[in-house]
């Protein structure tokens, strides 16, 4: 299946708001390469976590915090 990055963009558009909590201008504005980094953060915390709880708001806040700063 070939998809375009149109296509991945407005899937992303609407699932990022939800798991990052950004709004559609942050969304727009990010990079893909940030936007990769920032869910590999995330997907490696997650992966490290005992019983697979999701991040809390606060963990979330932490890992976008350093990551804006990097």
């Amino acid at each position: 299946m070939t998809t375009c990055f149109a296509d991945g963009a407005r899937r992303l558009a609407g699932l990022v708001p939800r798991t990052l909590g950004w709004r559609p201008g942050e969304f727009w504005e990010a990079t893909p390469a940030e936007l990769a980094a920032i869910l590999a953060a995330l997907r490696q915390v997650q992966d490290q976590r005992e019983g697979g709880e999701p991040l809390s708001r606060a963990e979330m806040a932490t890992l976008m915090e350093r990551d804006s700063h990097g």
